[in-house]
This record gives structure tokens, C-alpha cells and sequence, in this order.
């Protein structure tokens, strides 16, 4: 295990928060200038971290606990019947495992998806800069499960091995196949992956019961939440 005692964290100022309307937040970072291993990325996710970018990061607001972090324990997984039917309607896709470079094809569905999806967001409008800087990173080794319907891309889930782990970093797809639930058939498939490469768990980011784009993580069960320093099972959502 690396030793993080050396590692310095900066707090941002107040700013809008991403998640939850009319509230303001601050993110902690560790400092990027330290040199980020894989090891040290992985202890920094199982103390509740993501990357974004060539950042790692980690909401740290005084009046509100809402970004919680979330994995799941492959082991126990068990699909639920719903998410045994998104599978079904999509077994004709092609899922390959690729790098995790610019790709003008990846980066064309990207800007697609939050021209649709997300012009709300603090994504919008989508830049080739904004896609590189929120989703490539040299030090890591990230891939991209491509995701193809004779032969056209449809789907990208941007996938971070963490040691022990995998961490779902973001997806985006082509919403005019909005009825085949491509955000859900994406961390299915990611589970895949983590079950065939022998990872005891699969990192979800931050369950926040408050938004409706983020509490969708309860849907996959047991699903495990980092509370006081302790990861323990989410009972009840």
C-alpha cells in the first residue's frame, strides 16, 4: 500500500454544485503535481475519489452529505428481471475493449449525447477540449468498451481499473436508441468485465438520492455506500 501521508489536498472556493439546484458546494483534490500511480488512484477511490480528467477528486461540502459514495460488490450481483430484459434486447450489439485515446468517431456521439441530454450541465457546450480534458488521462489506465450495431458506434462506457476494482467513469451513447437503455446496458456490461477479469468490485461514482440522474445506482444491488470512513450496505434506499 502507498503511503498518502505526504500527499497535499486543495480546497476549491464556493461554487454552483453540479448535483443539486440552488445549492453551492466545494471539491477537495489532491494535488496533481504529487504524480498519480495506480496505486495511489485506487486508495484514493476506496476512500470515496473519482477522476476526472487528470484530476482526482472529491465533493467536500460543510452543510450537506448528499454525493455519496457507491460501488458494487460483483460477487453479489445478482441482474434484476428488468435489467435481464435490457440485456436480451441488446445481444446483437458488439462490445469491444478499446484505448482510451481521442477518437473523432467517440468524441462525434459524445457531443451528440449532451446536445441532447445534458444542456443543463456544466458540459454544455460540448468542445473536443472539454471531452479530452474531462475524459483522457495519461497516467491512468483507462479503456473505452465500444459499444456497435452492425458496425455503427452507438455506445462508449469510459471504464478505470482500480487494482481490486473497476471504476465506471462515464458513459455516453447515441440517444435515438433511447429505447434499448444503453446507460444501463453500459454498467451491465461493465459488471461483465469485472466479473471476467476476477475485480472484486465495480466503483459507481456518487449515489445522491436528490437527483434523478444520479440515484439510479440503487438499481443495482446490494449496492455498498461509504459512510464514516466505512463501506456498508445501502438499506432501503
Amino acid at each position: 500500500m502507498t503511503d498518502l501521508s505526504n500527499l497535499a489536498f486543495f480546497i476549491t472556493p464556493s461554487h454552483p454544485c453540479s448535483y443539486i439546484k440552488d445549492k453551492q458546494a466545494t471539491t477537495l483534490f489532491a494535488d496533481p503535481k504529487a504524480g498519480y500511480t495506480q496505486q495511489v488512484y485506487a486508495q484514493l477511490s476506496y476512500a470515496g475519489f473519482r477522476r476526472s480528467g487528470e484530476y482526482l477528486y472529491k465533493p467536500h461540502c460543510q452543510s450537506c452529505q448528499a454525493c455519496i459514495p457507491a460501488r458494487l460488490p460483483i460477487a453479489q450481483f445478482n441482474p434484476s428481471k428488468r435489467q435481464r430484459r435490457i440485456c436480451r434486447k441488446n445481444e446483437d450489439l458488439t462490445v469491444s475493449k478499446v484505448t482510451a485515446v481521442f477518437d473523432e468517431e467517440h468524441y462525434q456521439l459524445y457531443a451528440k449525447y449532451i446536445e441532447a441530454r445534458h444542456q443543463d450541465g456544466d458540459m454544455y457546450p460540448p468542445t473536443e477540449e472539454q471531452y479530452k480534458s474531462f475524459l483522457i488521462c495519461d497516467w491512468s489506465n483507462t479503456f473505452f468498451l465500444e459499444f456497435r450495431l452492425e458496425g455503427k458506434l452507438i455506445a462508449v462506457a469510459v471504464t478505470d481499473p482500480l487494482g481490486d476494482a473497476l471504476s465506471a467513469v462515464y458513459s455516453f451513447y447515441d440517444t435515438d436508441y433511447a429505447s434499448r437503455s444503453l446507460g444501463v446496458y453500459a454498467v451491465l456490461s461493465q459488471i461483465a468485465v469485472t466479473r471476467k477479469e476476477n475485480q472484486s468490485y465495480l466503483y459507481l461514482g456518487y449515489w445522491i438520492s436528490e437527483n434523478e440522474k444520479m440515484s439510479y445506482k440503487k438499481e443495482y444491488q446490494p449496492l455498498e455506500i461509504l459512510r464514516d470512513n466505512e463501506w456498508r450496505t445501502l438499506i432501503d434506499p
